[in-house]
């Protein structure tokens, strides 16, 4: 149940495995460093077309080569940043990610960090108070996105709020671009002037990331990733996204992210019967932020041993205004996604929940523990 977790096809294995991983190829299609780079370049231009075309991006160009998400938001801020400018990101507490200006990160260490929240009340995003922040702060880039936020982003407004102090608008949507690309949630596109996104988490590819930019700004990108940060792409990885960009284009896709939503709602439906205390009250995503403190009165970490004892894997995650440490936080985060891909409906789901609680209330009898291991188990069959 991790969020940022899922299984990929057998064709997406094949070609993560395949003899490409022998090609060097630094640079890009037609403007190699190396020779021999034909057919590699015919790959890796269809997966630039591919993901263009999935998120209907004609006004923007696709850079595939991000080894991974943290690295796509390092080359946009490589790409139109100077140390110690400003940058405008979501809280790690509140949702956000290490690439958000983590003191730990290195976005922290070399850009000035200004913070956003989520409303103490409502714990979602207060765009009146963002808004605030940008005038006070003037960033030079406004990023979006989250790494554990259970609602709609509106992207729309954030680039209002970027407008109105001429800063750069990033929207890192590493966790929601599968349910992007089946038009289940609002996009970027049009809004922000950078789009990075891992291709592992809802769009169900390899372990890697991208990035689409604006066409006046892909020079900059596409200098940024290599030479500025990278050497030679990961060509086996790149084919590999290019087939999942090729799966992110059909119905069954769409579906799919469809089964997503209705799973997660119908655990967010047991979670309200017994009364746990989800962060901002559910979910408009794939993930919901359950505070165990509230609920069950022990920390994430103590929650996410018990759940692993029984088979059922989540992550510890910090809530807003969380005052435990990082290692050890006040909830846990459960998603969809994963399990929805091995076939799980609502049903399923909801019974998964009753697992939940029941084993973080304290039914942890050996002989209740057994037959809920044992269901756990079906489950994966």
């Amino acid at each position: 149940l991790i969020a940022s977790e899922n299984f990929v096809s057998k064709n997406v294995r094949k070609l993560a495995g395949s003899i490409l991983t022998n090609k060097y190829a630094e640079g890009y299609p037609k403007k190699r460093y190396y020779g021999g780079c034909k057919h590699i370049d015919s790959i890796e231009s269809l997966a630039q077309e591919r993901l263009l075309e999935i998120f209907n991006a004609n006004k923007y160009e696709a850079n595939v080569q991000p080894h991974s998400g943290s690295q796509a938001n390092m080359a946009v801020y490589k790409a139109v940043l100077n140390l110690n400018d400003t940058i405008l990101a979501m809280d790690l507490n509140s949702g956000g990610h290490l690439t958000h200006g983590s003191s730990v990160n290195f976005s922290g260490k070399e850009y000035n960090i200004v913070s956003y929240g989520v409303d103490k009340k409502t714990e979602m995003l207060n765009y009146d108070e963002i808004e605030k922040l940008a005038i006070e702060s003037k960033p030079k880039i406004i990023v979006t996105g989250a790494s554990s936020y259970a609602r709609t982003i509106d992207f729309k407004r954030f680039r209002q709020i970027a407008d109105k102090v001429g800063a750069y608008l990033m929207a890192d949507i590493s966790h929601i671009a599968g349910l992007v690309v089946a038009g289940l949630h609002p996009s970027p596109v049009g809004y922000a002037d950078f789009i990075t996104t891992t291709t592992h988490k809802t769009l169900r590819g390899p372990r890697g990331g991208v990035i689409l930019s604006k066409q006046d700004l892909a020079s900059k990108i596409n200098s940024a990733v290599f030479p500025g940060i990278q050497g030679g792409p990961l060509e086996h990885i790149i084919a590999s996204k290019c087939q999942c960009f090729y799966e992110a284009s059909s119905e069954k896709f769409v579906s799919y992210q469809k089964q997503i939503l209705k799973n997660i709602k119908a655990m967010e439906e047991v979670f309200n019967q017994y009364g746990v205390t989800m962060v901002s009250g559910g979910s408009d995503n794939h993930l919901l932020l359950i505070n165990t403190k509230k609920s069950f009165n022990i920390v994430g970490k103590e929650a996410e041993v018990i759940l692993d004892n029984l088979g059922i894997t989540c992550n510890k995650n910090m809530v807003p205004f969380d005052k435990e440490k990082p290692n050890t936080t006040s909830g846990i985060r459960i998603g969809a996604a994963a399990m929805t891909t091995r076939g799980l409906k609502e049903y399923d789901f909801k019974e998964i929940a009753d697992i939940i609680v029941c084993a973080l209330k304290g039914y942890q009898t050996e002989k209740v523990l057994l037959n809920r291991v044992k269901k756990v188990i079906k489950k994966c069959k």
